[in-house]
């Protein structure tokens, strides 16, 4: 059994551990409640520019763009991964890496080509030790991203796309469900499915363009393209606060428990030093 003294050490130990992540649970608590309000603002400006994508995919313009048309053959594929910048936030990046592990090895066995577009410093490192095609990368978002830039790397994957040398994005993230629940989520960015661009209403709308269908079209399903990107890091970052929160209150739990566990060790040990010194004086009187 340790010393009393290496006990003591251990307990003060800890104890400072709990200290650190009491704080950093109620720090990413804060952060959270932000993160969920910019999520939350994101989503209606998504929402509407999707209904205007839906209603311009439909209305048979007489110019067809390359997002919306979908390739024969499906060669290369584009991955844009989203994770944290940084750690001790659970399984998150954990979880994402995974599944977009999982479905590079299909396209592998199928022969198709991969590069990737990670987004965090989390995923550029794991990207990079794997030894995958890094085609464009983003670090260091901060607390507060913002779509500027977001852009560069993004479109390095859609110069891909109309170039031909990417055939099909997927997109890989933490959707946010709540505070206790995240879903990793991967679906395709492009070409744009009809699924995703099916009209809320059920009816569509024909459009006069100012100042010509190419221009416009252009500029809106791009923009579209961001604003997809975009809404998948806000619901990423909640995420990632959300499971910091719940992984810092596991980290002082368990601290609590395992000072509660080295008290009790130490009582005992410092009862049986006690007991032995009165046994030691006890025998020393009683040989005299």
């Amino acid at each position: 059994m340790a010393g009393s003294k290496e006990i003591r050490a251990k307990i003060k130990s800890v104890e400072n551990t709990r200290k650190i992540t009491r704080a950093m649970e109620m720090v990413a608590a804060s952060k959270m409640r932000k993160a969920q309000e910019r999520m939350r603002a994101a989503r209606p400006y998504a929402e509407k520019i999707r209904q205007v994508c839906s209603h311009l995919a439909h209305a048979h313009p007489e110019y067809k763009h390359p997002f919306l048309v979908k390739r024969d053959a499906i060669k290369n594929v584009g991955m844009i991964v989203i994770t944290s910048d940084k750690g001790l936030c659970g399984g998150l990046n954990t979880n994402v890496l995974r599944l977009v592990v999982n479905r590079m090895k299909e396209w592998e066995g199928e022969g198709k080509g991969i590069s990737v577009c990670p987004i965090g410093n989390k995923g550029y490192g794991f990207m990079s030790r794997v030894g995958a095609e890094v085609k464009s990368h983003l670090t260091g978002l901060g607390d507060t991203p913002h779509v500027e830039k977001l852009i560069g790397a993004v479109k390095v994957m859609l110069d891909a796309y109309v170039a031909g040398e990417v055939d099909a994005i997927y997109i890989g993230y933490n959707r946010f469900i709540n505070t206790m629940k995240q879903e990793v989520t991967v679906e395709q960015l492009l070409p744009l499915s009809g699924e995703s661009l099916e009209p809320v209403s059920g009816a569509t709308w024909d459009y006069i363009y100012e100042p010509d269908a190419k221009e416009v079209v252009d500029e809106l399903l791009v923009r579209y393209i961001e604003s997809l990107v975009y809404n998948a890091v806000t619901e990423n970052m909640a995420s990632e606060q959300s499971a910091r929160m719940v992984a810092m209150k596991a980290a002082s739990d368990n601290a609590k428990s395992v000072i509660g566990e080295l008290k009790l060790v130490y009582n005992k040990a410092r009862q049986a030093a006690i007991t032995k010194e009165i046994s030691e004086i006890v025998g020393g009187a009683a040989a005299v």
